[in-house]
């Protein structure tokens, strides 16, 4: 099943808030440069080439299928900034929308690298209400609060660029938004999710180590589990015990086809939950959600934190 209703606030498993991120400071050069100073800036300007013309290879992807012992991922996202000065942000309309549980807007950019594995080390929490837009220095979408339904939001960063940094956005799927240099600050992330759609495993890695790995339900071909990525929005508790008694994580993603779900599940999210039995594990039969035994979702529960990138990938 879908998750149905809004994340409930629940204590971060794992991580804690650092400092306020440094927003990136102007620098500008004399007017009057004497002739020694063009000399060097022109050897710093030949040297800067030759450094960027050598660029480095990305890791490639855990390859293990079913059965086959998980290897490492590769090196976490640094997401380096930039070096360039940071570029101006457009005031945002009042009348924007504020990204909640129900679909964000349109207009925001793709996910360039959607099947990624790459762990994003670190995430971006709002501690204002913040804009967020299509592009650096581009045109203001929406804006983001410091929490949706009342859970504090944490979105990973999958890029930087000129003191702005791009991040997956809630209530979308495949879409990233960018958010200028202000009211934010960093959170470290140290844990990935993978799901395998065609070999059914969950496979939760730490600090790029694989720590467990389990059998799964995915979502059947009519709703199926949204391929790319997302990540933990938040805990939801859900009556009756269908869930197994057990809290259900949900997902930053959205059900693909929406039009064929059951009407009470057309404003749910993708989740992460147990099941009250065991018998759909490895098969395609779900509402788009990620079903797993109780003991494994009660493990997750006690060590994944609000932020951290799950992604689907087509193996």
């Amino acid at each position: 099943m879908t998750v149905p209703s809004p994340p409930v606030p629940s204590p971060s498993a794992g991580s804690t808030p650092s400092a306020d991120a440094p927003a990136p400071t102007r620098r500008w050069l004399p007017v009057g440069v004497v002739a020694g100073l063009v000399v060097l800036a022109m050897l710093v300007i030949v040297g800067l080439v030759v450094a960027l013309s050598g660029d480095a290879d990305r890791p490639p992807a855990p390859g293990a299928g079913a059965g086959e012992p998980m290897r490492a991922s590769p090196a976490p996202s640094s997401v380096a900034p930039t070096t360039a000065a940071p570029l101006t942000a457009a005031p945002a309309p009042a009348f924007l929308k504020t990204i909640d549980y129900g679909p964000a807007p349109s207009g925001f950019p793709a996910d360039p690298d959607p099947q990624s594995t790459v762990r994003p080390s670190e995430g971006l929490h709002p501690v204002d209400r913040t804009p967020v837009y299509d592009a650096p220095g581009g045109k203001p979408r929406a804006f983001l609060a410091p929490t949706i339904s009342g859970v504090p939001l944490t979105m990973p960063i999958v890029e930087r660029r000129s003191g702005w940094a791009a991040v997956l956005l809630p209530s979308a799927n495949r879409t990233i938004g960018w958010v200028p240099p202000g009211d934010w600050e960093t959170v470290p992330l140290r844990d990935l999710i993978v799901i395998e759609r065609r070999s059914h495993r969950l496979i939760w890695l730490r600090d790029d180590k694989e720590m467990r790995s389990w059998r799964v339900t995915l979502g059947a071909p009519e709703t199926p589990t949204p391929l790319g990525r997302s990540f933990v929005l938040g805990r939801s508790k859900l009556p009756g015990k269908v869930y197994a008694n057990t809290d259900v994580f949900a997902l930053g993603s959205l059900p693909e086809n929406v039009d064929n779900l059951p009407t009470a599940l057309r404003g749910a999210h993708i989740g992460i939950h147990a099941w009250h039995n065991d018998n759909s594990l490895g098969k395609y039969v779900s509402d788009g959600c990620i079903r797993l035994t109780r003991d494994a979702q009660r493990e997750l529960l006690s060590e994944i934190a609000p932020g951290t990138t799950v992604v689907t990938v087509d193996r």
